[in-house]
């Protein structure tokens, strides 16, 4: 397997335990009132949570993950070969450049970074820390130039 330059895991599999503590919470506050605690609903609430936090997670760690490597660049479902990526420094955004991932528009809180392939065509790809996506991909470049 390759060693990655540069990864995100769109989100991680912590998130999961959201809905768990919250219904620790709710029972602990039951039992801080002095109430009874109804200890059947809150361990339903945890798992039904957790049940729909589930796909949540699934899905954004498919679609909205990334890595580079020195063979691809993954973006969501789509994969780019390390040798198509021809520039990623001053390159421009042209109007109805394709978003790399299968998506419509960079997904938000996400920014983007016009990518150059061999054949001409700018796509977007995007990142949260665009910076290191760019320094992840011109080694990928310097790699390929240097072939």
């Amino acid at each position: 397997m390759d060693r990655a330059l540069y990864s995100e895991p769109g989100v991680g599999w912590v998130s999961l335990v959201w809905g768990p503590l919250f219904a620790v919470l709710g029972a602990l506050a039951e039992l801080a009132t002095g109430g009874p605690v109804h200890w059947l609903p809150w361990l339903l609430i945890a798992v039904a949570l957790c049940g729909i936090t589930l796909p949540w997670v699934y899905a954004r760690r498919r679609f909205l993950s990334l890595e580079v490597t020195l063979q691809e660049f993954r973006q969501g479902r789509e994969s780019v070969a390390a040798t198509r990526i021809a520039d990623v420094t001053d390159v421009g955004s042209p109007v109805g450049a394709r978003v790399l991932g299968g998506g419509w528009s960079v997904p938000n809180k996400y920014d983007e970074l016009p990518v150059k392939l061999d054949d001409g065509t700018v796509v977007l790809a995007w990142a949260r820390d665009v910076e290191a996506l760019k320094s992840a991909l011109e080694r990928l470049v310097e790699k390929n130039e240097a072939k």
